[in-house]
């Protein structure tokens, strides 16, 4: 297993994308702390992980809470003793267009997909320059690189997504620590399977490859970017969308 022995943090782990990846990291060998807003969920996905025989811990909180981060990466080391992996997958959307969207409704997109990125890596390298050694992966989208009508405050978010990726892997480079990103396209969810058939014919007739993406399309590209045979790569974004992006 490519990440055995390895410790890895993944927010968003409740459901969908971040329960997909969380599931992937544990069968390729990882203990794994677990974050979200919801206990429940988080419980669901601990007790997946556990019936495969690796260690899950959860920790219910606010990405986007510096004191909250801040003391669930204490937490972290305090039961597993390091950290090799952070994933930064939470996020929410608040669509409507432009003209019509509230100050709130873009402030909590920003403060949730891109300052919750921003808090937890900050975190995490703290801890990972001392180790020298360690790997962030933030999950943007396919949005942050052509923007979407309807969609101004997520597409800025998932945009700035990218940049931090890249300034981060400069700074953490010369430590050890690795940085890259992950741009989901569309992808099967909750939200898609209610789509009615019109609507996914005209999503799937922009994807080249014919097909919806699944969560284990972006876990699969995750595990490859945490594990060694990434090693020289940082600071990249990995585009995984059927070719919609060229």
């Amino acid at each position: 297993m490519k990440l055995s022995g390895k410790i890895a943090l993944v927010t968003g782990a409740g459901r969908g994308i971040g329960q997909a990846i969380a599931l992937k990291l544990a069968n390729e060998g990882a203990d794994l702390m677990l974050c979200a807003r919801s206990a429940g969920a988080l419980e669901e996905t601990a007790a997946q992980i556990r019936a495969l025989g690796r260690k899950a811990e959860i920790y219910p909180l606010d990405v986007s809470d510096s004191a909250a981060v801040d003391a669930c990466m204490a937490k972290t080391i305090e039961l597993f003793g390091r950290i090799d992996l952070l994933v930064n997958n939470a996020g929410v959307t608040k669509d409507t267009l432009m003209i019509r969207m509230k100050d709130e409704d873009w402030d909590e997109v920003l403060r949730i997909n891109l300052k919750g990125a921003f808090v937890f890596g900050r975190a995490a390298a703290k801890v990972m320059m001392k180790q020298r050694s360690g790997s962030i992966i933030n999950i943007t989208s396919v949005i942050g690189l052509i923007g979407n009508a309807g969609q101004c405050n997520y597409a800025a978010s998932k945009a700035g997504l990218i940049g931090l990726t890249k300034s981060m892997a400069k700074e953490l480079a010369g430590r050890g620590v690795r940085v890259n990103a992950v741009a989901p396209g569309f992808i099967v969810t909750q939200m898609t399977d209610v789509l009615p058939e019109a609507v996914k014919s005209q999503l799937l007739a922009k994807i080249p490859l014919g097909r919806l993406g699944a969560g284990e399309d972006i876990a699969n590209a995750v595990a490859f970017l945490a594990s060694e045979d990434a090693g020289f790569i940082t600071g990249q974004t990995l585009t995984v969308d059927g070719g919609m992006v060229m």
